[in-house]
């Protein structure tokens, strides 16, 4: 009853097109693009959860937007998983100013 739950290491299926479309995303979250990375979110009118349609509309980059679509299902579900896992990571003072893009409704 000691053990806690690890998640799985799972092997990226391809390395050539996943890492380019996680550097970009990396790059979308550092400090200092992240801040107009929310402020275009918020003048489309977009949630930051729903990862969909700002990949589609390019708010993330081209990288992400063309390099998605040539990923497999694992890779794809790693790539939700870092974009979702930094969305939460948003520093509290820029999640408070971009609180439309955060809210549930």
């Amino acid at each position: 009853m000691g053990d806690m739950f690890q998640q799985p290491i799972l092997e990226v299926e391809n390395p050539a097109v996943f890492e380019p479309v996680k550097a970009a995303i990396e790059a979308t979250f550092a400090p200092p693009a992240v801040s107009r990375f929310l402020e275009n979110a918020e003048r489309a009118r977009l949630r930051i959860r729903d990862f969909d349609t700002l990949r589609q509309q390019g708010l993330l980059g081209e990288a992400v937007k063309s390099g998605y679509e040539q990923l497999g299902n694992s890779d794809r579900g790693q790539i939700r998983e870092l974009y979702l896992r930094s969305v939460e990571q948003v520093a509290p003072e820029l999640r408070k100013k971009y609180l439309k893009v955060y809210a549930y409704y």
